[in-house]
């Protein structure tokens, strides 16, 4: 299963994967040209949805759909009493199944990639950015001010006599010249 986000918190992506025998691809082709129509209504009252199937020349089918909780809606085509003809049927057509309705057997593949989650992260790390800079420059506004004006600090003011960031320098300067 291929998710792209937690169970329960928005859609799950799912892809999988099974093999048609070479041999019936114009007749799978031709099955879901036309599926039956309470085999939709029951694949939508299951829950999943943007639902497509890719067939290359060679048999190798490529599933994805999205769903809020795939393992609800796995159950609810297995005990939809709609969906085992179709299930039945469609068997015929894979090989290497075991036996397994194709709608419960199919391997899932996992996603590796997805853009909109990347860009969404991108997005969240610049404006993570934009206000950590915004906030560094806000805070070397109010010490510029100080600074320049001689204002008290939070240890008082910032000159060489007592310890402000010139005033280390000086201190190491005059040590090293005093040791020479």
């Amino acid at each position: 299963m291929s998710t792209g986000t937690q169970p329960g918190t928005a859609a799950q992506r799912v892809c999988f994967q099974l093999q048609v025998d070479p041999g019936r691809l114009a007749e799978y082709r031709e099955r879901h040209a036309a599926v039956w129509p309470d085999m939709l209504r029951a694949i939508e009252a299951s829950g999943r949805r943007n639902y497509s199937l890719f067939l290359r020349d060679d048999g190798l089918l490529i599933g994805y759909y999205e769903v809020d909780d795939d393992a609800a809606a796995q159950a609810s085509l297995a005990h939809d009493t709609r969906t085992a003809p179709w299930e039945t049927q469609m068997a015929e057509f894979f090989v290497a199944l075991d036996g397994e309705r194709p709608d419960q057997g199919a391997p899932r593949l996992a996603e590796v990639f997805h853009l909109e989650d990347q860009l969404a992260a991108l997005d969240t790390d610049a404006a993570s950015d934009t206000t950590k800079a915004s906030d560094t420059t806000a805070a070397s506004d109010t010490t510029a001010a100080s600074d320049s004006t001689g204002a008290a600090g939070p240890s008082g003011p910032q000159t060489p006599a007592t310890g402000g960031a010139a005033g280390h320098a000086a201190s190491d300067t005059i040590t090293e010249s005093s040791d020479s």
